[in-house]
This record gives structure tokens, C-alpha cells and sequence, in this order.
């Protein structure tokens, strides 16, 4: 994968997120076999905790290979990041962001994609969009899509 597709979502299952190594060269790279650029992640499975906060809903997912702890942040109103935006930019961010909150629930499965990264020594993926699958072949689709393209695509050995 070359640098232009740095901002492409890899699709990965948990363990291979949590082997996803720092890029030397790259601040909040990654890489992991012939991937070299990886920034942004998607995986599926079924949310195992949850735990809201005022600023924050930290959750984990579990797609059979392992856990991966999200976070999605709620403080869009008030956060200092988002004060480079317009006031409808971070208000609709807002209200997504506590949308979706409230669907994640324990025992649903769901799609997450956001930024990946490292937190207090472990792989930690910061939710950016969270949607609850309805389709209950979601999980198994997302599964074989993952190791097709690692096969194909993304060349890591098993």
C-alpha cells in the first residue's frame, strides 16, 4: 500500500490491530506486512463493555480474535480541537456523536472506523463513525473480506 491511501480505512480484524507496529519514519503511521501506511482502521464485531463519561463513551470489541478498546468523543461543544470549526460543523458532529452513544449497547454488533493508535501501551482505535449492524452476516462478511485482503492485498502471514 502506497502513501496515497494513507487515509483509507485498512480492514483488519482485532489481532492484526493489535500487531500493527509504529512506523519509523511516520508520526501515527503504522505498519504491518507489505502495509506501510496505516492510519485509519475498520473492524466489526460484538461490543463487550461500555463505559460513558461526560467527555467520552469508551467501549471494546470483540470479533472473535480479540478485544480492541474504542473511544468516541462527546465534548465537540466545548473541546478545544473542534473550535477551529463552524459552529453547524461541530454541532452536527455533536449530535452524531451522541447519536451514535446511544445505540452502542452491549451484546450489539457494530462497524467501527476511526483512527488508530497507541494508549497507554495498547492499540486503541478513536471512533469516528460507530454503526450497529442489523445484517447477521455482518460479522462472518467483514471476517472473510478481512482475510481475503490480507492474503491479496495487505501480504501478512498468519
Amino acid at each position: 500500500m502506497d502513501r496515497s491511501q494513507q487515509n483509507t480505512h485498512a480492514k483488519l480484524m482485532t489481532r492484526d490491530i493489535h500487531r500493527l507496529r509504529p512506523s519509523p519514519t511516520e508520526a501515527n503511521c503504522f505498519s504491518l506486512g507489505c502495509i506501510s501506511w496505516v492510519s485509519r482502521v475498520e473492524t466489526v464485531g460484538t461490543i463487550v463493555s461500555r463505559d460513558m463519561a461526560e467527555k467520552f463513551l469508551k467501549f471494546s470489541i470483540d470479533d472473535g480474535t480479540g478485544c480492541v478498546t474504542c473511544i468516541m468523543w462527546l465534548n465537540q461543544l466545548t473541546s478545544p480541537y473542534f473550535s477551529r470549526f463552524d459552529s453547524s460543523t461541530i454541532l452536527l458532529h455533536s449530535r452524531t456523536a451522541r447519536r451514535q452513544a446511544r445505540d452502542i449497547r452491549i451484546g450489539a454488533v457494530a462497524r467501527v472506523r476511526g483512527r488508530v493508535g497507541l494508549y497507554r501501551g495498547g492499540m486503541q482505535i478513536t471512533a469516528t463513525n460507530v454503526v450497529i449492524e442489523r445484517d447477521p452476516n455482518a460479522e462472518i462478511l467483514h471476517w472473510l473480506e478481512c482475510v481475503r485482503l490480507s492474503r491479496n492485498c495487505y501480504r501478512i502471514q498468519s
